[in-house]
């Protein structure tokens, strides 16, 4: 009896056990399990964008707005910066996603004349986490780019240049063009051909009529059409563009009304060969050969065929006159001809042969300002080769670099 009073307190003890773990921590610290420690630390903070700036962009054509700011140091980087723009009427547009170390952009989409309010915001995981202040701009066009004022100056300086010559050509004045060796031998070579009862070839290069050298060969093409109206000599003229045949029987039709021998034109003498280079380069071999030309004509573009043309043409033992603006073809012509064109004097074959008052001002315009931009380098040089040595100079160089740089 005694012994079942002693297991009555061991029973009570191992009853209690239990319900004490539900309700106390680990031993000696005294705090109930199902208590938790608040979080003093609050929620992180998000680096936001500061001190935003909106202005229009100058010097354009309007429809740019840039915007600059500043990130904060401090706090979680976010996952990617979003620039919102709001309209006038308040309707919201997330315009760009930047990168987060961005700290600028530039919006090409704003409409001249209406201001736009801008925020920059951070985001965490595609969740608006914190926002910049606002700013306001509106884009606009200017009239004037302020990095172009020198070379505005110099434009006018040159328009009104060639604009003095026109006038002067117009009041009667002789506007002095230096001899032009190859155009002034247009009449011999005529000349020579009648003399010797055969005909005169023609040939205007192997581009289309989108090309200026071909434009410029059609020029001089009027002028011999006329010549060899006016002396009864046949006239030749082999194309590589059906475009190019089609408006070489136009002018050449001109040259003959011009002269009063329309009777003499004969279209079958405008033919079209091939769009093919070396094919054609064979076809007018071919006609060289057989009709024997006594003044043979090369103007306009050339390439790898312009020696194969002027070396039939030297062959059959004509007088040759050529002309291009490829540099490469330049060398190969000056061999085989007796006259060349070197370049920009086929453009000014215009001028030379009709002497019309304003293609005289406009050539001699273009002529001043060549002979002004050559005196503007030689000036920058020697002022930036002594300025190294005498500091004075180098104010006068930076200007002049100033005036012609276009920003």
């Amino acid at each position: 009896m005694e012994r079942i009073w002693l297991l009555i307190p061991v029973l009570l003890m191992s009853t209690a056990g239990p319900a004490a773990s539900d309700t106390v921590g680990p031993p000696g610290t005294g705090v109930p399990a199902t208590f938790e420690a608040p979080d003093e630390s609050g929620p992180p903070e998000v680096s936001r964008a500061v001190d935003l700036q909106a202005c229009d962009v100058s010097n354009d054509a309007g429809g740019a707005v840039d915007l600059t700011w500043l990130m904060e140091t401090g706090g979680v980087i976010p996952d990617s910066l979003a620039v919102i723009r709001t309209s006038p009427s308040g309707e919201e547009e997330r315009i760009a996603i930047l990168a987060p170390g961005s700290i600028m952009y530039r919006d090409t989409t704003a409409s001249n004349g209406v201001e736009y309010e801008y925020r920059i915001v951070s985001l965490i995981r595609g969740e608006e986490a914190a926002s910049s202040g606002t700013a306001a701009a509106a884009a606009s066009a200017q009239w004037i780019h302020s990095g172009r004022i020198g070379m505005m100056v110099i434009l006018i300086i040159l328009a009104g240049a060639i604009l003095y010559f026109i006038d002067t050509g117009k009041k009667g004045k002789q506007l002095y063009i230096r001899e032009i060796a190859g155009l002034a031998a247009v009449d011999d070579a005529v000349g020579r051909a009648t003399e010797m009862g055969k005909p005169v070839l023609y040939i205007p290069g192997i581009m289309d009529m989108d090309d200026i050298q071909t434009i410029a060969s059609m020029v001089i093409l009027g002028r011999v059409a006329r010549k060899t109206a006016e002396y009864g000599s046949p006239l030749l003229v082999p194309t590589c563009r059906s475009v190019v045949m089609s408006v070489s029987q136009e002018v050449v039709k001109e040259g003959y009304l011009q002269a009063g021998r329309p009777d003499a034109y004969n279209k079958e003498h405008i033919q079209y060969l091939t769009d093919d280079q070396f094919g054609y380069a064979a076809g007018v071999d071919g006609i060289m050969v057989r009709e024997k030309p006594a003044a043979i004509f090369l103007l306009g573009t050339f390439y790898a065929e312009s020696l194969i043309l002027a070396e039939t043409g030297r062959s059959v033992g004509a007088i040759q006159i050529s002309g291009t603006a490829m540099p490469s073809q330049i060398p190969f012509f000056v061999a085989a001809c007796d006259y060349t064109l070197i370049g920009e004097e086929l453009f000014a074959a215009s001028a030379y042969l009709s002497r019309e008052p304003k293609l005289l001002g406009s050539l001699k315009g273009q002529d001043a300002a060549k002979l002004f931009f050559i005196v503007l380098i030689v000036l920058g040089v020697v002022a930036a080769t002594i300025g190294q040595f005498w500091p004075p100079l180098n104010g006068i160089a930076e200007f002049l670099r100033d005036i012609v740089t276009v920003n």
